[in-house]
């Protein structure tokens, strides 16, 4: 796996495209030509990745141009609410967040390609990503790249205080405390595992494994809280019971995260989550060594990885857009061989396709793979921006760390949710 190249804010790839060849579709020889545009954000697809899709797209389509136009991810969502409905502003196709997807499949602002799905990937496409696409059974955006994070943990520390390595969750709990306590090398602000509270996306790991998650949607659209559901409460409790007996870190700010692997190097810290990335940021002697190791948050039983979020993106053609055949012919293209690769390859995601996460390098290859094949999102729905933006997650797992009780979390919480998701 290699690091992604930085790719210059609202910079343009324009190249003019010229034959006719075979695209994989059904446009033929006498086609009209036309100019698309696709939107892709900052820091995620590969230059690479972006100059093979206009090569291609050059050689299938006589006449036609392809614009790949980078977006940053600050205010995409209100300026694709402005662009996305008027035929003249509107790109061809966009990607989009895997959990703001919803704000436009539930209002129709992108094209159903449920009769391409096995075409780009079928039973392979990333399920959390697939289920974030799809609005009231018809898919619209499928998952483009995807991203969970997994477990470092330090093999000597273990080693040093006769710890094996865990293999499901309890064990992972128990490893970490024991190793808390035991701080096999007597380091100061030593810690079994790096948790902070403000790290929810961590956190849900002990959520969705455990089988819980914040809300469920019945069949007549509503929407209840499931935080006091008993498997919520039992992977809320595990975290708490970790929280205080495991960590030392839980207060840590939100600025303090992205350097945990800091902590982790100078053998402060045990156990340490982060995405696939962070293997960059460990001393390569520690790998070397063999004392860095690396594997997918453990199951609730050894056979299965646990349950993670998985941030990332989909993609979708414009409801508005002009050049519907071409566009389905651009994302058949997206989902190529070649085009899923370079994802995986160059720039170190998951692509949408599992198939083609073999092409991941690295020592947390497999186990990013893992993650995210057994990944889940947040509720579904449009309002669950709104909860997130009222830092519910965050609420919850603050509170959770400051020891209140974990069932009167729940209940307000649960409350709360449903008042913002059935609004």
């Amino acid at each position: 796996m290699r690091r992604l190249p930085h790719l210059a804010l609202a910079s343009t790839l324009t190249l003019t495209l010229a034959a006719c060849g075979a695209g994989g579709g059904n446009i033929g020889d006498d086609a009209e030509s036309a100019d698309l545009t696709i939107w892709f954000m900052e820091d995620s697809v590969p230059e690479t990745a972006q100059e093979w899709l206009v090569d291609e797209f050059e050689t299938s389509y006589e006449g036609s141009t392809l614009t790949v136009q980078m977006q940053p991810w600050a205010g995409v969502v209100e300026l694709l609410q402005t662009s996305l409905p008027d035929s003249s502003q509107t790109p061809d196709l966009v990607e989009i967040g895997n959990t703001q997807a919803s704000t436009f499949t539930s209002v129709g602002a992108f094209s159903p390609v449920d009769d391409l799905l096995e075409e780009l990937g079928g039973d392979s496409l990333i399920e959390s990503g697939l289920e974030a696409g799809t609005w009231e059974g018809t898919t619209y955006a499928p998952p483009l790249y995807a991203g969970s994070r997994i477990i470092f943990y330090r093999q000597d520390l273990l080693d040093a205080a006769g710890i094996d390595v865990p293999t499901t969750l309890d064990e992972l709990n128990e490893a970490a405390i024991e190793l808390n306590e035991a701080n096999p090398e007597d380091t100061d602000g030593f810690s079994g595992i790096y948790l902070a509270s403000s790290d929810p996306k961590t956190l849900e790991g002990w959520l969705f494994t455990y089988g819980g998650d914040y809300a469920t949607q019945h069949d007549d659209g509503t929407w209840e809280g499931t935080l006091s559901s008993p498997e919520s409460q039992e992977g809320l409790q595990a975290a708490q019971d970790l929280m205080e007996r495991g960590s030392e870190y839980v207060s840590d700010p939100n600025e303090a995260v992205p350097v945990a692997y800091e902590l982790f190097n100078s053998g402060k810290i045990g156990f340490y989550s982060g995405l696939a990335l962070k293997e960059y940021d460990i001393d390569e002697e520690l790998w070397e060594s063999g004392d860095a190791q690396v594997m997918a948050l453990p199951g609730t039983d050894a056979d299965t990885p646990g349950t993670t979020f998985a941030g990332g993106s989909n993609v979708a053609i414009s409801a508005a857009s002009a050049h519907q055949e071409l566009s389905r012919e651009v994302l058949r293209l997206i989902y190529s061989d070649d085009f899923q690769t370079m994802l995986a390859a160059d720039a170190g995601w998951v692509p949408g396709n599992l198939d083609h996460a073999s092409a991941l390098e690295g020592h947390s290859a497999e186990a990013f793979q893992e993650a995210v094949a057994h990944s889940q999102l947040t509720p579904n729905t449009p309002s669950w921006g709104v909860a997130d933006s009222a830092q519910l997650p965050l609420e919850i797992w603050t509170r959770i760390a400051d020891g209140e009780d974990v069932e009167d979390i729940a209940a307000d919480v649960d409350a709360q949710l449903e008042e913002i998701l059935n609004d």
